[in-house]
């Protein structure tokens, strides 16, 4: 069953010099539920383009996009974004503690969060490799790395339906990216959390993926099971964009 789902999508974007540019061109796709989903491509794509309209930060020229067969243009923002979820690349962290980072999602819903001795706070720092401690650091003392993960964090503690991340192993170190990969993973199976994560990372996407796509100049080149997708690739250009990220050393 698909839970998210793109007909059509087209965003346009005018330069200051009053080019048109087709950002996005009739992309149409579905994510299934309780699945991770990565999308790849050459940087300018449009991939984070993407992420920001199903989050309604920016909205489409045309198309739809529906969340449980609603359409999310119909939805307020902020009662879609209780359950479809942004973490950007760049992560912001809010002064104070890294428990008090994870509080803001319950706040932001006008809920009580848990007692400060809860295990949830715990919980969701293992999750994501942190340890206990960091709970009583301060949130922006923390590496960037580190910063990344308590974002990630702070987005599933209220266990939204649908997680969007946009690079989110970009300053993680090979060991740290694959645990990261298995804690989508049991995610998904656990709590029947749906992902799209757009990333540069193949060797992350390879083993993160269920499905994966391959984004080219604003159109879907490609978009198939994870295990076809990396190992018997049925476009000239997503063979090409492989061999070529492989000699970048996947970056």
């Amino acid at each position: 069953m698909s839970l998210l789902e793109l007909e059509k999508v087209r965003k346009v974007r005018i330069r200051e010099d009053g080019v048109r540019l087709n950002v996005l061109q009739g992309i149409s796709m579905a994510l299934p539920a309780g699945s991770v989903t990565v999308m790849v491509g050459p940087s300018g794509c449009g991939k984070t383009t993407l992420l920001r309209l199903i989050n309604r930060l920016e909205e489409p020229n045309g198309g739809r996009i529906l969340l449980d067969g609603r359409e999310i243009a119909l939805l307020p923002p902020l009662h879609l974004r209780k359950k479809v979820v942004l973490v950007p690349q760049k992560t912001f962290m809010f002064n104070g503690t890294v428990q008090e980072n994870l509080q803001r999602p319950f706040l932001l819903r006008k809920l009580t969060p848990p007692p400060p001795d809860h295990p949830v706070w715990q919980q969701t720092l293992a999750r994501l490799d942190l340890p206990e401690l960091f709970l009583s650091r301060m949130a922006t003392s923390l590496s960037l790395g580190q910063q990344q993960r308590v974002g990630v964090a702070r987005a599933l503690i209220c266990e939204p339906e649908v997680v969007l991340l946009d690079e989110p192993t970009s300053a993680l170190d090979r060991p740290a990216a694959e645990r990261f990969a298995q804690s989508l993973r049991t995610l998904c199976g656990e709590k029947g959390m749906t992902f799209l994560v757009v990333t540069h990372d193949l060797w992350f996407a390879e083993r993160a993926a269920d499905h994966a796509v391959f984004l080219e100049a604003g159109q879907i080149r490609e978009h198939a099971q994870a295990g076809q997708f990396f190992e018997a690739p049925q476009t000239d250009a997503l063979r090409r964009f492989l061999l070529g990220s492989e000699g970048a050393g996947g970056a």
